[in-house]
């Protein structure tokens, strides 16, 4: 695959069940008729993470908490790194001792740091830095934008959306050589194409793809580093605050909006996180997973 391009590659294996359509022979032999289906339900076995240990950031809500609730479900041993010190104790309240909290700063290095530390000091080891904390700009242009303001919004998002993954992974680093471990981050189908942000967040999301390639260079062969980047998401994601913006509206949308005629749900993502902190994609790295039900295309 040449350089710039986006990677694909089957996702056998993400679902525990699914629906085969077992299709008479009969029917399918006369084109001029339309075979009714039968569905059997088939079990597939899910991504194993038994014993993985994993750091998130963001996790105490949104996206980052159906990521928690998965990886806890599959074994992993985790440890969230957020700002919500609610979203964080609604954690603990749940899982107690089967998910580390930290409350901390992604933007500080030395919150990661910690972060890091906690994480080895009660796992062991560090396998998998999920960066996923992040901020919206609601759509605004740089037209909509006061002049004056934009400094300061610039580095308000920047620090979260982008400069956290970098100083996430800075801090996870030396622990993931150790372990030949793997990093995944949070892009966007903003990533890819124009309109499903603002000036600000869209250009910090092509940012990380160009992070995740760069890092993935830089880290081979001891690290793996890919990126997993949704389309809609129905979670509140937080807005800019220097901007007194709202958090994000998550109410679904219109379902004819979609290529697939469907509405995501954080959770129908969380199996593609799973897919890169596994053993399951020793082969990729520098990879983008697109997995916004075909937006980018249509739009």
């Amino acid at each position: 695959m040449g350089s710039g391009q986006f990677s694909c590659f089957p996702l056998t294996g993400f679902l525990k069940s699914i629906e085969l359509s077992e299709i008479d022979s009969t029917s399918v032999r006369d084109a001029s008729t339309i075979a009714t289906p039968k569905t059997a339900k088939v079990e597939l076995p899910t991504i194993d993470l038994t014993g993985r240990c994993v750091l998130l950031t963001g996790g105490a809500s949104g996206l980052g908490r159906a990521i928690v609730d998965r990886f806890v479900a599959g074994g992993a041993h985790l440890a969230v790194l957020d700002r919500s010190a609610a979203g964080l104790t609604e954690l603990k309240t749940r899982y107690g001792r089967k998910v580390l909290t930290f409350h901390g700063n992604v933007a500080c290095f030395d919150d990661n740091v910690k972060a890091v530390s906690t994480c080895v000091e009660s796992f062991g080891r560090l396998d998998v830095f999920i960066g996923n904390a992040g901020i919206y700009d609601q759509k605004a242009s740089l037209d909509s934008l006061p002049g004056e303001s934009i400094s300061d919004a610039f580095d308000e998002l920047f620090a979260i959306d982008v400069k956290g993954y970098l100083l996430g992974a800075k801090a996870a680093l030396p622990e993931l050589r150790r372990t030949h471990g793997a990093i995944v981050f949070t892009a966007s189908v903003a990533s890819v194409a124009p309109g499903f942000g603002g000036i600000l967040y869209t250009t910090a999301k092509h940012a990380i793809v160009g992070l995740t390639k760069q890092l993935a260079l830089e880290l081979a062969p001891e690290i793996r580093v890919n990126a997993v980047a949704p389309g809609f998401i129905p979670t509140q994601l937080g807005g800019i605050r220097c901007l007194e913006q709202a958090s994000m509206s998550a109410q679904a949308p219109d379902p004819s909006r979609f290529l697939l005629k469907r509405v995501p749900l954080t959770e129908d993502y969380v199996e593609l996180y799973a897919f890169f902190a596994s053993e399951s994609s020793v082969t990729l790295t520098g990879s983008i997973l697109l997995a916004d039900g075909g937006s980018s295309i249509r739009h």
